[in-house]
């Protein structure tokens, strides 16, 4: 491994992130946005309709990002995820990557269905709170400082976060749906591409590919991605509800009054870029997430940028 590679890490991750940042926010923020359809009641019982931003696509989002939080608020979550990517390159160019021409194409290790369901939820666990930090990170709509991470952290986890970090993983419904993602992306996507798209490697020979089962498994992607996309949005829905020792405060107040008082929020913004449900009536579980989104938000909520995650599947299909 030269040392070139290591001097290259840093620029080649700063160009990829730079255009991934700002459309993985994008795409947080309109599957995270709570847009209720009935009425709610004020403190008096009277009904009152909601007031929140409504946005109903994906550009829209983008536009709204940009009008009231500008380039800034595009790169929501830029620290985080430079650095869990930062730490899994090391990792990989150490002690995983070869001097094949395979170069900087590192794939999991081959070991059968079950072991790469056992790595692939391994990598999931490991990677789950940065995940859960980078996604508050996106959806806050205070101005995180980039290099004090204690104060940003003071932000996005509650005291009781803080005082038992574990707790995160007992996120109600969290851990439960991603592994369903892992688990049906490792045990049934992973092997019908290997059955119908094969992976040409080097010194592995395979049959010629078949324009058949390549419109096959362009079917199977969209079929997939019916399953996935409802587990993607509840994951981003579950993963930015706070663990609060009472259930009396909402997703963007403290358990101690004055933790976010010195973070500033983004200069000129009049309203929040997006709507966050209260966490007063927190989501129970997985299917208590999807049962409530559909009847409060509609069936459509859960099928938020679809599209994205069908592009996804078809690229993998090509790769």
């Amino acid at each position: 491994m030269g040392a070139l590679d290591y001097i290259l890490l840093v620029p080649s991750l700063a160009i990829s992130l730079a255009l991934v940042v700002p459309l993985t926010g994008i795409l947080v923020r309109f599957r995270a946005n709570y847009t209720p359809r009935g009425l709610a009641l004020d403190s008096e019982g009277s009904a009152v309709p909601h007031t929140g931003p409504v946005v109903n696509s994906y550009f829209g989002m983008f536009r709204r990002v940009w009008q009231i939080e500008g380039l800034a608020g595009l790169y929501k979550g830029l620290m985080p995820t430079f650095l869990a990517a930062f730490t899994i390159s090391l990792v990989i160019l150490t002690f995983m990557d070869t001097s094949s021409p395979r170069h900087g194409q590192y794939r999991a290790p081959a070991a059968g269905l079950l072991g790469s369901l056992f790595y692939s939820i391994s990598m999931m666990i490991f990677s789950l709170p940065i995940t859960i930090i980078t996604y508050r990170a996106i959806t806050t709509p205070h101005k995180l400082p980039y290099f004090q991470p204690a104060k940003s952290l003071r932000v996005l986890l509650t005291p009781t976060e803080r005082r038992r970090p574990w707790i995160i993983y007992t996120t109600p419904g969290l851990f439960l749906s991603q592994c369903l993602h892992v688990a049906y992306v490792t045990l049934c996507l992973a092997p019908l591409h290997r059955l119908l798209v094969p992976i040409h490697e080097e010194g592995v020979s395979y049959p010629q590919l078949s324009p058949v089962k390549l419109g096959i498994y362009f079917v199977v992607v969209i079929f997939s991605a019916g399953i996935l996309t409802p587990l993607e949005v509840m994951s981003t829905r579950l993963a930015i509800q706070r663990n609060q020792a009472s259930a009396e405060y909402n997703s963007v107040s403290q358990e101690i009054e004055g933790d976010a008082e010195d973070v500033p929020e983004f200069a000129g913004a009049e309203e929040d870029v997006i709507g966050l449900r209260t966490e007063a009536e927190p989501y129970t579980g997985l299917l208590d997430c999807g049962k409530t989104i559909i009847n409060e938000e509609g069936f459509r909520a859960l099928y938020r940028a679809w599209w994205i995650t069908l592009l996804g599947g078809l690229v993998s299909a090509l790769a």
